[in-house]
């Protein structure tokens, strides 16, 4: 009875060492909430430039025809909508660096090794290709498809990543391209659906990653 005990915790420990040396298992769930924040902090914003209730179903309907058209704290709505992605986009990467490097401190790992290297590159190449085609969406003035799309390539980054890290992070990516999908067929809703996804999804998704992982 030991016997089988002993070789079913060595099994255990050999298959922990595998996933260690093959997967990225740092990343924090407070990374996805802080995230998720700065997300909604940059929605707020963006309906601040544009005068427009979140809440209302009208205004909603019209964001991106009233964006072509607004001029407001000395700039236009390409220079605003680029500053605060840039702003947000730096702000969750400063957050998910130092939670994610907290969390690998404590467990005893690197944060910086094959694993994360992996993780890093089969994020890259969905998240460059998604920026370069908002910023062409931007330039030709499809304001409608630009929340939605960045919804879709994040989710396809997510997808493709969680084959180096934590499997959860693939379920997080599919909700993320059912609501850009949903969002390009309903581009009214773009906005809100963007706020939805990369806001409140996040935060609860590190929530859930944070009690199912972390806690204790």
């Amino acid at each position: 009875m030991n016997d089988t005990r002993q070789h079913l915790e060595h099994l255990a420990e050999m298959r922990s060492l595998m996933e260690r040396s093959t997967r990225f298992l740092s990343l924090s769930g407070l990374s996805g909430v802080w995230a998720g924040a700065c997300a909604l902090v940059g929605a707020f914003v963006v309906y601040q430039y544009l005068e427009i209730d979140p809440f209302s179903m009208r205004d909603s309907e019209v964001y991106y025809n009233k964006a072509v058209r607004t001029i407001k704290w000395g700039a236009d709505y390409r220079s605003v909508f680029v500053l605060i992605a840039t702003l947000v986009l730096a702000a969750a990467l400063a957050g998910g660096v130092f939670f994610t490097t907290r969390k690998a401190r404590k467990r005893g790992e690197k944060v910086w090794d094959a694993s994360s290297k992996r993780l890093l590159w089969a994020l890259a190449i969905p998240l460059i290709t998604g920026g370069l085609f908002g910023l062409a969406l931007l330039y030709r003035g499809y304001v409608s498809f630009l929340a939605p799309s960045t919804l879709v390539f994040y989710g396809l980054a997510l997808v493709n990543g969680s084959k180096f890290t934590l499997r959860d992070v693939e379920q997080l990516g599919l909700l993320e391209i059912g609501l850009g999908l949903l969002g390009i067929f309903y581009p009214g809703y773009g906005l809100a659906l963007w706020a939805l996804g990369f806001g409140v999804l996040h935060i609860l998704y590190g929530m859930w990653m944070y009690w199912k992982y972390e806690r204790g």
